[in-house]
This record gives structure tokens, sequence and C-alpha cells, in this order.
């Protein structure tokens, strides 16, 4: 009975032993379920079936300890953003057992380039095979021919026959770094790229895709393929599931750039830090969205001011700006770390900070046309240029439109801030928050009353150590408030704001 069972699957095999058994009489019983723990394939319905065949690999360090050393060490080359997600690399290198098996039976996918010479009796002798010359890859052992012999001997005694399997899909993803390098093609462009700077990609894949072309690289050119790594997450669900076409939960984009625009869904993208899964959620997309539009009205707000001569006199004003340079540097620094979620948010909360706060303190003084207005309006456009800089790589269509209002060029074509030099000279870092923290004061003072924002205050009075330096912004502060008398007490201890209405 073994001929006909030979090249079954294992359910049909199992099928027809009960049938044969149960004919010869040999059947104790009839067959019955019975419950075992098994593996199924990913996205199958059926357990695997386990099935031994000859198969090609790459030497990845699995049964080399020295080998698994250098590649560990290859690991301590990488710069990795963020740094924990070294840890991964790491664990599955030293948890190798075996080496990377590359060849797979499948219908389509990228040939193994090799053919083995057929015996007289038509059976590939298998410890043989022939290798192409290198100037003839790539080639098809299904369609190709080997050296010395013609199509006519394909398949027949004495001739040859084609490696029927293909490569796994990381042995040749393994390659992007070189073959988008010009490796093999180009070598002027290879030797001015590779390796290259930064490869991002998700987690997941630290132990095959990553690996896998740090093994490539190794083995091909003894360097690593790339400098830096930037690990990203996956796109969650709203039930903390990651998003995938085969679990049947993915939100296509282009509904959501109808809707929203292409600048709200890249900043709900933008705030996905590093290495961390982001749940996927249209409320931050409408965050995007009013932030967008707050860049458009404040820009209409500063640049219908004036115009971009003056210097940058008033104590406010050169705190604003000073406090806007170490926004440059901290985002600076981030973007040098690949962390683009954290110069967002430092960029962002800034930004909110300059329209709730320095907008509405400086607006009466910025009508005006004296020095102190000049001030206001050179303080202003010097702020609106970086800023739009900053948001350039996050909402690049709304910051493209503001600066075409008023530069030449592109802001994507614009050089990136520099922190040195901009507030002119320096300015008192604390002094904007501490006018901010009184205007608050004031208006928190006309909610809980039911007035009117634009309501006057009869008298306010200000004490406590930082009083002094509110002092430097005070008319700033009485015109932002409608503050018709302003007491100012220096002395020890936290600041402290008293409102009176009447």
């Amino acid at each position: 009975p073994y001929g006909e069972l030979a090249g079954r699957t294992v359910h049909g095999a199992r099928e027809r032993i009960v049938e044969l058994l149960r004919a010869r009489g040999d059947m104790e019983g009839e067959p019955r379920q019975v419950n075992r723990p098994v593996k199924f394939y990913e996205k199958g319905d059926r357990p695997l079936e386990i099935v031994t065949t000859r198969q090609w690999y790459i030497r990845n360090g699995g049964r080399d300890q020295t080998l698994r050393k250098t590649l560990l060490a290859r690991g301590e080359e990488l710069s990795w953003h963020p740094p924990h997600m070294k840890v991964r690399y790491d664990n599955w290198v030293e948890g190798l057992s075996g080496d990377w098996l590359i060849s797979r039976q499948r219908f389509f996918g990228v040939p193994i380039p090799l053919w083995y010479p057929l015996d007289e009796a038509g059976e590939p002798d298998l410890s043989s095979p022939i290798a192409p010359p290198e100037s003839a890859l790539p080639m098809d052992p299904a369609s190709d021919v080997p050296p010395g012999y013609t199509e006519e001997q394909r398949g027949r005694p004495g001739g040859f026959v084609g490696d029927p399997d293909v490569m796994d899909t990381w042995a040749t993803s393994s390659l992007t770094p070189q073959i988008a390098g010009g490796w093999e093609r180009d070598e002027d462009l290879f030797a001015r790229v590779f390796p290259m700077d930064l490869r991002p990609q998700a987690h997941e894949i630290i132990r095959t895709w990553l690996f896998s072309t740090v093994v490539r690289a190794h083995l091909e050119e003894g360097a690593l393929p790339w400098r830096n790594v930037a690990i990203s997450g996956w796109i969650l669900d709203p039930d903390r599931k990651k998003m995938s076409k085969s679990a049947g939960n993915v939100v296509t984009p282009l509904g959501l750039l109808e809707q929203y625009g292409s600048d709200a869904v890249r900043y709900w993208a933008a705030c996905g830090r590093p290495g961390t899964d982001t749940t996927f959620d249209t409320g931050q997309i409408k965050i995007g969205r009013r932030l967008a539009i707050k860049i458009l009205n404040a820009s209409r707000f500063v640049l219908g001011l004036g115009t971009d001569g003056g210097e940058v006199t008033e104590p406010l004003d050169l705190s604003m700006l000073t406090r806007l340079a170490e926004v440059v540097e901290e985002a600076t620094r981030a973007f040098e770390d690949y962390d683009y979620a954290r110069a967002l948010d430092r960029t962002e909360r800034f930004f909110w900070e300059f329209c709730d706060d320095y907008l509405e303190l400086v607006k009466i003084r910025a009508y005006g046309d004296d020095p102190a207005a000049r001030s206001a309006h050179a303080a202003l456009r010097r702020a609106l240029d970086v800023m739009l800089r900053l948001f350039a790589p996050f909402l690049p269509f709304v910051t493209e439109e503001v600066w075409s209002w008023w530069r030449e060029g592109s802001v994507h074509r614009a050089a990136w801030p520099q922190a040195p030099g901009l507030a002119g000279r320096e300015g008192s870092r604390e002094l904007l928050p501490a006018v901010a923290g009184v205007l608050h004061h004031v208006r928190k003072a006309k909610s809980d009353a039911k007035l009117s924002m634009r309501a006057e205050i009869a008298r306010l009075t200000v004490t406590g150590g930082p009083a002094g330096l509110v002092r430097q912004a005070q008319d700033d502060l009485c015109g932002a408030g409608a503050v018709e008398e302003f007491v100012l007490t220096e002395g020890e201890g936290d600041l402290l704001v008293e409102v009176s209405l009447t």
C-alpha cells in the first residue's frame, strides 16, 4: 500500500490508511476525535504538516559561535533610535539555534540560480550543483541552460534540471541597500552611497529584515549596511489590535485625506513616537487640522501688521524670541536623534504659547507705529519665519502656502533655523510665562464672573518675588487685560495675583 500513499497529504493518507485497515480486518473499533496541541499556519485552518526535504541556508551564527559574536558586535556598531530596541536584536542573535533557511517551495519568487546534472537513470546529482558564471546573473534555471548543455537535454537522462525552489522574501529584500546603491551595476554610485545612512522600519521585523540585511552586508562587504536604524511601531485599531490586511481592520487613508487634508493626517502620523505603537484616532487628526488652520490665521494677523524692518528692543519680545531659540535647539537635537515626535511636540507647545499668550499680550502695542510697535512687528515676523521652518516637515502644505505669501522660493528649500542670534540680544526666558500667568488669572476672573474678555478690570494687584519681572511688560499686560489700575509690589515668595472687577 505504500505506493498509493506516496505523495498524499497527511489528511488524505490518514483516511486511506483507515480504509485499508478496515478492509483487512485489522481495525480495532472506529476512529474517534482526539484533541492535541498542534501548530497552525498563521493564515490557514489546518495543522502544520512537517515534511523533511533538502533546503538552502545562509550561515547566520546559529551554529557558529564566532560568527554569532561578530554579528552581535555589528549590533553594537549601529546607532539605534530609540536605543532600547537594540535588545530585540541581541535577544534574537543570542537565541539562534540554526542557520537561515532561504529556500521556499512556491510558484512565484526569485529562483535559486542553480542546475543539477542528471545521471543515466534521470536522477539529479544534488551533490554537484552547476552554478552559472557571475556575468550571467540574474538567470532563471527553468528557462536558461547551463554551460555545456542544450535545451533538448533538460529533464533527460545525462542532461540537467533546474533547481525548483525560489528564495525566501528576506533573502532578496535583505539586499535592498546594495540593490538601491547600484551594487554590481554602478561602481561609482555604490562607492558613494554604501554604507547608507538610515534604515527606517517597524519593531517586529528586527529579527528578520534588519538582522538579515546586517548578515548579508557583513558576508558580502564586511561592513554594516547603514549607520543608523530608526524603529517605528504598529498602527493599532481602537481595540488596540495591530492593523493589517489579513485581520480586516485596516483604515485606508484616502477618505481621511479628503475629509481632513494631508497635513492633518501627516500630523497624526508624526505624533507616533519612535518604537511605540500608535492607536488610530480621528480625534488626533482633527487636532492636526485645527493646528493647520491656526497657523493660517495667526500668519494672516502677523503679516498684516507691518513690514520686516526694525530692531527687537522690548523685553517681552526678547523673552519670546529667547524661548523660541530654545525650541530650535531642542527640535534640532530631537531630529538629530531621529525623534521627530519630540520635535513636533516641542514646536507645537511653543506655537500655542505664542498664539494664546504672546499675541494677546502684544496685540494692542503692535497696532501702533512707534519704536515699541516696530519691535513687536520685527519679533512677530522673525518668530513666524522660524516656526514655519520648524513645522514644515510635519505640515508641508500649510507652511508652503504661508511662506509663499511673503518669502521667495519654497520653505522646504529654506535653511534650517539656527538658535544663536535669533533674539538679537539675550532676553529673559522667564518673563513671558510670568506675565502670561498673570493674564491667565485675569481671564479666569472674567470667565468666572461671566464677563466678556474685553471687560475692564478695576484693579490688578501683583505681589511676590517675580513681581519685578512682570513690571518689564506691565503696559502690555494692562492693555491685554483691560486693567484700569495696576499695583505691583515686589517681595518674597511666589507670585500672588488679585483681580478686582469693580
